[in-house]
């Protein structure tokens, strides 16, 4: 906004944090001549008059909210006088004297004043007044509270507080908070910091939402703008596989983009002991050890050696483990102890150090298909073709069953947040109703009739509560399940050729990832790299694909393993540069950024992958 030509503006100060250093030391007045005055004894600065309105002749940025914003963050680093000139020389306040009375009212606990000031601040929607004043009681009748004015803060409930339309429910807790004896205790319950805390310039921040930003600018408005511009930079950086904070963060000087030759794309290690197909791999949690499944009725526990001068680390066979039975589900605990072993209907307690089996558990009655262990380390789930769900303790004792589904698991995951499980599975005759909310069938219900031929769901239940949340129904065969480590979306492996990404909170098709061959066998796909920004996955042509997860741009599409399906690919948890894929020709390899002294060997223009070697 312009000031008036013979008005008197506000003085710098903070923008977020309230007019800590309002005062006249850095105050300014426009004289007769058009010249601003500082008062603190500074030179004047002459006020400059440039034609137009937009930032540039080729910009369509307007000049005065650019101009405002750049004061906004002046003065949040703290060059105040440095804010007060570039209001005097532009002739742009940050923000009105209301605007500036408004944030000093609240910070001083003025809270009559605050609320007539709220009022002609152009908030004009009523529902957003009433919010707005709702904040405001109700950190008037908190600090009341705190200072154990019983009877005032009774006052503001009563007749600030409760005539605003508010949720009963709200209203109860608020309330409740009067049984409160100590101030501390209060604190605590309302998850609020007091008078003498931030809650005041937080209570500033959330009334932001209801004055239009054109009269009380934004917190750090600025910094949110330049955090979009890296997010959308970082978005479309195909590559990007680095972290975006400390030495590697966002310059401002030019547009990001990773290199392409820090990806994961060489094969340094062929690991090549297994004497069948290899079908499943799992990472250690320390991304040190990594287990591999195969036909040939084995686990092999494999070790990655120390970082040395080399540029490629050793690997080694540490442990064999046997089985009866060819082993189709594996998972490491979460201190990496045990390592648990599906066979069958066997689930095998492996000690991952000796190599011996704890213990061996006969509870499912048909294959064991997949194991979680429970964030709180007090035990796991196994899931299987017999529609259930076990919940066992760490020593191997059976607790109960956690769950039955309507369908054949393949595979659960509990996302990385703890709140929810996530369940695939192929809907079949079952002594169980086969409906997403478990509950009893209704009377009448025909058990014996089949459901539509190959109907596949993806279930989500809450952890606390193990109560059906939301199911999704597919046509063909879902043979993987991944979840990002933001817990919001969900990686679905569906013959034939298809690969989706789902969003878990919304319950939709989000993308489809495209190239790959799966029309027969288990593919297992998974999320990797930093953020976990891409999509990996094997196929039936023996490749294994890569793909941008937001963009959906297939990367890579990596050569080396021999015939038959690349059936398993798994990131490294601790190591967003390797991951690791196994396949019928009966070896895993390992992928990594190529090494200095193999980009000269192996430049990869064509993004193909070339083994260096091998190790057994």
């Amino acid at each position: 906004m312009r000031y008036p030509e013979q008005a008197e503006p506000s003085s710098a100060g903070p923008s977020s944090a309230g007019l800590d250093h309002a005062g006249p030391s850095n105050g300014h007045h426009v004289n007769g001549n058009g010249v601003q005055k500082l008062t603190n004894g500074k030179q004047a600065v002459a006020r400059v008059s440039l034609p137009g309105s937009h930032l540039y002749d080729d910009s369509d940025v307007d000049r005065e909210e650019f101009v405002r914003l750049v004061i906004q963050s002046l003065r949040d680093v703290g060059y105040h006088g440095s804010a007060a000139t570039l209001e005097a020389e532009s002739g742009y306040a940050m923000e009105s004297q209301q605007v500036a009375d408004f944030r000093r009212y609240i910070l001083e606990a003025r809270w009559s004043k605050a609320e007539n000031a709220l009022q002609r601040l152009g908030v004009e929607d009523r529902e957003g007044l009433w919010d707005a004043r709702f904040l405001i009681s109700q950190q008037k009748y908190l600090e009341l509270l705190e200072a154990q004015r019983t009877t005032d803060a009774l006052q503001v409930l009563r007749n600030e507080l409760a005539p605003l339309d508010v949720d009963p429910e709200q209203l109860h807790i608020l309330s409740s908070l009067m049984m409160c004896s100590q101030p501390e205790d209060l604190r605590q319950r309302a998850g609020w910091d007091g008078a003498t805390g931030k809650s005041r310039h937080i209570l500033l921040d959330n009334l932001h939402r209801y004055i239009p930003p054109s009269v009380m600018v934004p917190p750090r408005r600025f910094s949110a703008l330049l955090h979009q511009a890296n997010e959308y930079q970082r978005q479309q950086c195909v590559y990007h596989n680095i972290p975006t904070s400390g030495s590697s963060a966002f310059s401002l000087f030019a547009d990001h983009e990773c290199d392409k030759t820090g990806f994961p794309r060489v094969t340094t290690t062929i690991l090549e002991v297994h004497t069948d197909q290899v079908w499943v791999l799992d990472w250690s949690r320390d991304g040190n050890l990594l287990a591999s499944a195969s036909n040939d009725k084995s686990v092999i526990i494999w070790g990655i050696g120390p970082e040395t001068e080399m540029p490629i680390r050793e690997w080694e066979k540490r442990l064999v483990l046997k089985h009866p039975y060819p082993v189709i589900s594996l998972a490491w605990s979460l201190d990496n102890s045990i390592l648990l072993t599906g066979s069958e209907t066997h689930i095998k307690m492996w000690n991952t150090k000796t190599g011996i089996c704890i213990r061996t558990l006969d509870e499912h009655s048909e294959p064991v298909t997949a194991f979680v262990w429970l964030p709180d380390n007090s035990g796991f789930l196994s899931a299987g073709m017999d529609f259930k769900i076990v919940l066992w303790n760490t020593d191997g004792q059976r607790q109960e069953t956690w769950a039955t589904l309507p369908v054949r698991i393949t595979q659960m995951v509990i996302t990385p947040d703890s709140t929810r499980l996530v369940a695939i599975g192929l809907v079949a005759p079952s002594p169980v109703d086969a409906r997403p909310d478990g509950d009893a069938p209704p009377t009448g219900t025909n058990m014996s009739t089949p459901p539509p031929k190959e109907q596949h769901r993806l279930l989500v239940y809450d952890m606390d509560s193990r109560r059906n949340e939301s199911c999704m129904v597919f046509e063909g065969e879902l043979t993987s399940l991944s979840i990002s480590e933001n817990s919001q979306y969900a990686l679905l492996n569906r013959s034939p050729d298809d690969i989706q990404l789902l969003d878990l909170n919304l319950g939709r098709l989000v993308r489809k990832y495209t190239g790959h061959r799966q029309t027969k066998h288990i593919i297992r796909s998974c999320f990797g790299g930093f953020e976990s920004n891409f999509v990996v996955s094997g196929s039936e042509d023996g490749n294994v694909y890569v793909w941008h997860r937001d963009t959906g741009v297939l990367l890579e599409m990596l050569d080396g393993h021999g015939e038959g399906s690349v059936n398993c690919v798994a990131w490294n948890p601790s190591n967003e540069r390797m991951f690791a894929s196994c396949s019928d020709d009966r070896t895993i390899r390992i992928w990594e950024a190529p090494p200095d002294m193999m980009l000269e060997e192996y430049p990869l223009q064509k993004g193909k992958g070339k083994a260096s070697g091998s190790r057994t």
